[in-house]
């Protein structure tokens, strides 16, 4: 009885993070943001129905696949976001009109593809260097 309430929790939380997931992108005002919405919320969310069917069905199957998946999730959901906010970049979509700092911006050789690195990195590389 305990186990079952406790999913039902989990459950409606999962949801819960899934619906803001969802809502981030609709809500949000460019694609960076819209990435960070889905991203955070999205894994928190999936997580979380996973360990509502832990522990609704208590198997050792049941539990290795909700561990896998977690496991997948966390792990490239931050890379799959990073990936294509940074193509997303690169091919020109607009940022936030709002927006503060384009720590990018100067640094992308359109013709090559290819990042320049800033003044800081360089520096700090010449003078390990010597």
């Amino acid at each position: 009885m305990i186990s079952e309430l406790l999913s039902a929790v989990f459950l409606l939380a999962g949801c819960f993070f899934m619906l803001v997931a969802a809502l981030g992108v609709f809500r949000m005002p460019d694609l960076l943001t819209r990435m960070h919405a889905t991203t955070k919320s999205g894994v928190l969310g999936a997580g979380l129905i996973m360990f509502a069917a832990m522990l609704f069905f208590s198997d050792s199957s049941v539990t290795l696949k909700a561990l896998a998946v977690m496991a997948f999730t966390t792990l490239t959901s931050p890379i799959a976001a990073h990936t294509i906010g940074r193509a997303g970049y690169f091919i020109g979509v607009p940022l936030w009109h709002k927006t503060v700092k384009d720590e990018l911006k100067g640094r992308y050789d359109e013709e090559n593809h290819v990042l320049k690195s800033s003044d800081k990195t360089s520096n700090n590389h010449s003078n390990n260097a010597e």
